[in-house]
């Protein structure tokens, strides 16, 4: 039983291996069940006895990239330089560290960081909870570096505003990266996401300081 059980878990780790190859050499519509059938010398039946189906595969391949992403921010925020500074500038360079480590990322495996967020599950399906669990999992390099930028705000506010600034990376680097007429181009993308994201701190800041609107 032991064997068989071993047996199982490398075979599906070797279909998920081929399916992430197949979505970094030509994205999510290259993922297809009689490929992976033949990369593994298989017949297409015996991929779900590995997985349920195609959707779970896709996000078995997003966990793996997620857990690369998470620790390429994990790094640049333990490695940002805040030596020197107050405790301000330490959150901001530590925020504009994790957004170039975004970026940086999001350029070295573009097709398995579009396929994040191009894929959609079937209406009747839901996330399991631990797909939910990984994608979530990443706003705590945002959401760290903000309640030292920003000590008086309660965590809900946080969290949206987590949100909010990786929506505004993401936005600048999705449409950077696709090449589009209105896109920053690629040679800048860096020096305007650092600008970005210290110019949003600094308005951060002030209306902490001025306080609630009366």
């Amino acid at each position: 039983m032991a064997k068989d059980t071993q047996r199982r878990t490398e075979q599906r780790a070797a279909l998920i291996a081929a399916a992430e190859a197949a979505i970094a050499g030509g994205g999510l519509g290259a993922l297809k069940a009689r490929d992976l059938a033949a990369t593994l010398g298989c017949a297409v039946g015996a991929i779900y006895t590995l997985v349920a189906d195609l959707d779970e595969l896709v996000l078995l391949v997003g966990s793996r990239t997620l857990a690369r992403l998470d620790a390429a921010l994990a790094a640049a925020d333990a490695g940002a330089d805040g030596a020197g500074t107050d405790g301000t500038e330490a959150a901001v360079r530590r925020l504009e560290a994790v957004a170039l480590a975004y970026a940086r990322f999001a350029h070295a495996e573009t097709a398995l960081w579009r396929a994040l967020f191009e894929f959609r599950m079937a209406p009747e399906k839901a996330l399991p909870d631990w797909s939910v669990a990984d994608q979530i999992g990443l706003f705590v390099h945002v959401d760290a570096p903000l309640a030292a930028l920003l000590p008086g705000l309660d965590p809900e506010r946080r969290g949206l505003l987590a949100r909010s600034l990786f929506s505004a990376v993401h936005g600048i680097l999705a449409l950077g990266l696709e090449g589009k007429l209105v896109a920053v181009p690629q040679a800048h993308l860096e020096a305007q996401i650092a600008l970005v994201v210290r110019a949003a701190c600094r308005g951060l800041v002030a209306e902490q300081a001025e306080g609630p609107p009366s």
